[in-house]
């Protein structure tokens, strides 16, 4: 199966990318991670994505595209890929169409995790992490015993900056200036599928599984 997830921040993409890619044996691809890779590789595609993101400036779009495809023409993708992180835009979109094409590949389908927005700020800012050991917590759904302290080495938690309000909220207008337009250009294309993400991971995964018929 060939599949790319869509879905705001904190909708829960990664999650379920990670379920599918063991229940498929195919790789889940993070865009952040295989740009990790390329650099930290010295490939000459990450030599030139280091470049950009040195001067502080995004890697265009035909570069990025040149990594997805160098990634996704690698022998653990031949019986398929989710593609979690990419494509962001338009652009990108149709940059990946003339890759894929010319790869002789065709989706199979686009799955958009959809959450409101007030429950993607009730998710994300009521995260808590430990510095110390990497423990993860909620607010509401997985609170710490005592009263901000980590279970395990009783570190105080701490919120990330990724997951203030403040951040949640302009990371949510990125996605829904940028982003969201995709669900109107995959819908035309006849290849979205859509479902609702629920609190409950395990209930969001049988969801998937059902809506993609696997």
């Amino acid at each position: 199966m060939r599949l790319i997830l869509l879905g705001a921040p904190g909708a829960g993409k990664g999650t379920q990318a990670a379920m599918l890619s063991e229940k498929l044996n195919i790789p889940h691809i993070s865009t952040g991670d295989i740009f990790r890779y390329n650099i930290k590789n010295g490939t000459a595609l990450g030599i030139k994505a280091k470049e950009y993101i040195d001067k502080g400036l995004l890697v265009p779009d035909e570069l990025t595209i040149d990594i997805v495809k160098d990634r996704l023409l690698q022998d653990d993708c031949k019986n398929g890929f989710i593609l979690d992180g990419f494509p962001r835009t338009i652009p990108q979109a149709e940059y990946l169409e003339v890759a894929l094409k010319s790869m002789g590949v065709k989706l199979d389908a686009v799955l958009n995790i959809f959450v409101a927005d007030e429950e993607i700020i009730k998710r994300m800012s009521g995260r808590r992490v430990c510095p110390s050991c990497g423990a993860s917590y909620h607010l509401i759904f997985n609170p710490t015993k005592a009263e901000g302290v980590c279970d395990s080495c009783h570190t105080n938690v701490i919120q990330r900056e990724d997951d203030k309000e403040e951040t949640v909220l302009s990371r949510l207008h990125t996605y829904h200036s940028q982003t969201e337009p995709l669900i109107e250009f995959y819908k035309r294309k006849g290849v979205l599928l859509t479902v609702l993400g629920k609190d409950a991971v395990v209930a969001t995964s049988q969801e998937v599984l059902k809506v993609l018929g696997v």
